[in-house]
């Protein structure tokens, strides 16, 4: 199993960070060899879908997701979005925190908790996963910060 977090404070108010995130087509702007489709015509909400992909060409794989928790922030109080990933390759939960800060300022926490699919594979790739995401996520959400404080 490999799990993460990456957390990223945002000069700029909850609200808008939140709209950004939840923009699903956005993520493939800020996260390297993805594209992004969206599978339901809702894009927000609960049972929204989405599948993002990851890879070069035929090197890739889908990771389709499914909303499952959506609290947007209200005023001081922050909100969560949950996502259940149930791919062929990558199954389990991503979700991510926006928690509004003072000054129009907010922090992002993004967790990651999946396992690679055969089961037998996640044993000898679960710590390169959490590595590898880790780094990934931390680039992508500090360039969306970038683009949102803007």
């Amino acid at each position: 199993m490999a799990r993460f977090t990456v957390s990223v404070e945002v000069r700029a108010p909850a609200a808008k960070v939140w709209a950004a995130l939840t923009d699903w087509r956005n993520h493939a702007r800020w996260a390297p060899l993805t594209t992004v489709r969206l599978t339901t015509e809702r894009m927000d909400g609960l049972g929204a879908g989405f599948v993002a992909r990851s890879g070069l060409g035929p090197l890739g794989f889908d990771d389709p997701m499914t909303v499952v928790r959506w609290e947007p922030p209200q005023g001081d109080a922050p909100g969560r979005c949950d996502v259940d990933k149930h791919g062929r390759v990558i199954r389990g939960k991503a979700w991510f925190v926006v928690v509004p800060r003072p000054d129009d300022h907010c922090r992002v926490d993004w967790f990651e908790d999946v396992t690679v699919v055969p089961h037998r594979l996640d044993r000898v790739t679960g710590g390169l996963v959490a590595l590898a995401g880790r780094a990934g996520f931390g680039q992508a959400l500090r360039k969306m910060a970038r683009e949102a404080e803007r």
